[in-house]
């Protein structure tokens, strides 16, 4: 027997969440694994139906669950939105980096660096998501935004976007930004002529 209720809880990072059914009641644990096909990740407030089981120790559970016509496409549809500005982000980054490279403001060895740090970033976003749904031992948050600060942030953000991992979390997302503006304010400062100058001093460059 099908029933239909809305997700009224939802932790991404966990996978899972609780259904709220229809005319109230108690709510129903939702994991992620539940969802019937392919159907995109929710977001909290959709409108599913849904079958009604038990885990091995005969606590109640939702299976076989699917969004509602539209909810499951509108959350796919708003979260496209969200990952747009991401891609430009990055996108600006590295075509900025590459014009005060390629006009000799800055050495080639920072685009090393900060394609390095993404990538290590990246893997370090993934590796965590799944620990989380795991629950396994986390990656450290300061691990994280050290990882952004020495110029892998945008590895960092395509990651949250990729996985929905560390978006939901405010104090999380304040210290990410923070690092993100320190190390464009960082690069701005070195394609100075001042900056550059002492850089390639450092480097023995000059």
């Amino acid at each position: 027997m099908r029933y239909q209720g809305r997700i009224t809880q939802w932790k991404d990072e966990q996978g899972y969440g609780f259904i709220t059914p229809n005319g109230g009641g108690e709510p129903l644990f939702l994991h992620i694994k539940a969802f019937a096909g392919r159907a995109p990740r929710p977001l909290g407030d959709e409108i599913v139906t849904y079958e009604v089981s038990t885990d091995t120790k005969g606590r109640p559970r939702a299976s076989a669950v699917q969004f509602v016509r539209g909810t499951g496409r509108k959350a796919a549809a708003t979260r496209q939105g969200d990952s747009r500005l991401p891609l430009l982000l990055v996108a600006a980054f590295f075509a900025a980096l590459g014009g005060a490279i390629a006009s000799n403001r800055l050495p080639a060895l920072l685009l090393a660096v900060c394609v390095g740090a993404s990538l290590i970033a990246f893997v370090a976003y993934a590796i965590d998501k799944a620990a989380a749904r795991a629950g396994r031992w986390r990656t450290q948050e300061s691990t994280l935004h050290l990882l952004a600060l020495i110029g892998g942030w945008p590895g960092a953000l395509l990651a949250q976007r990729q996985f929905r991992h560390k978006t939901s979390k405010a104090s999380f997302r304040v210290v990410f930004w923070a690092t993100v503006m320190l190390n464009c304010g960082a690069l701005g400062w070195l394609a100075s002529a001042a900056g550059s100058h002492s850089l390639r001093t450092v480097l023995g460059l000059a």
